[in-house]
């Protein structure tokens, strides 16, 4: 029943994923209460052996319908993929919980820049090319990525704002960046993790297949009905995220 419970928890947490990150909000609280016993970064690791197939499935589908910057992508990738490695590692030496207050505030000022600025992200607009468009990935990926291996919670939801506020991007072709840097930074917390033991692999398969599924259908939703859809998606995602890490950092 436990398996049951939180792979439905993967399904979901793949299907939101899929179009603008946020899918930890579900499965990492889901595997925190079904597990409260287990030690935390085992269920960071079990949630990224479930995500990191989500994003990788979600990267082929989008990358089949959308043109992506991969002269760019490969430099940031690589950095997220570095910061992802430090920030799992940091997670096995140090307590993340110092950031549970900080992370509400922070998507509230998300929330309330992106209802100001309505026409942002609703077109494509890129700001630079080339080596300059490149060096902006690496940045944002060492430190996203970082980010995403330390804690995690709402890191896709943080790619996809960055694209949109720093690169331009309307908020689908951001969305279809987000997943190949989310991927490489869950494959790489996920590679540490579990050399340091922080896996239950007699769970990943069932975990990755349900977030698979809710991943394809996630990111057919969000080809089929455009940037703007998946902008109002970012916003209801990035309130819920609002409400549960403040609940979790000031309440609970």
């Amino acid at each position: 029943m436990d398996v049951l419970l939180v792979s439905l928890a993967s399904a979901l947490a793949g299907f939101i994923d899929a179009m603008v990150g946020g899918g930890g909000l579900v499965l990492v609280p889901a595997l925190f209460a079904t597990y409260p016993l287990a030690h935390p970064a085992t269920l960071l690791g079990n949630n990224k052996s479930a995500s990191v197939w989500g994003t990788t499935w979600s990267c082929w589908q989008y990358s089949r319908r959308i043109e992506l910057h991969w002269t760019s992508l490969w430099p940031g990738a690589v950095a997220a993929w570095v910061g992802a490695w430090l920030g799992a590692y940091a997670v096995t030496q140090l307590d993340p919980a110092f950031l549970r207050r900080a992370l509400p505030v922070v998507l509230l000022l998300i929330l309330a820049y992106t209802l100001a600025r309505k026409d942002m992200g609703r077109s494509q607009m890129p700001r630079w090319a080339g080596r300059a468009e490149a060096l902006a990935f690496a940045w944002l990926g060492l430190g996203l990525g970082f980010y995403d291996g330390f804690f995690g919670p709402g890191t896709g939801s943080f790619w996809v704002f960055a694209l949109v506020r720093v690169l331009g991007y309307d908020f689908l072709t951001a969305s279809a960046h987000a997943k190949v840097l989310n991927t490489a930074s869950n494959l790489a917390a996920l590679v540490l993790l579990s050399l340091k033991g922080h896996v239950w692999w007699h769970m990943a398969f069932y975990l990755a297949a349900a977030n698979v599924l809710g991943s394809w259908l996630g990111t057919r939703m969000a080809l089929r009905h455009g940037a703007g859809f998946v902008r109002w998606v970012f916003v209801l995602v990035v309130s819920a995220l609002i409400v549960k890490t403040g609940w979790d950092a000031f309440i609970r």
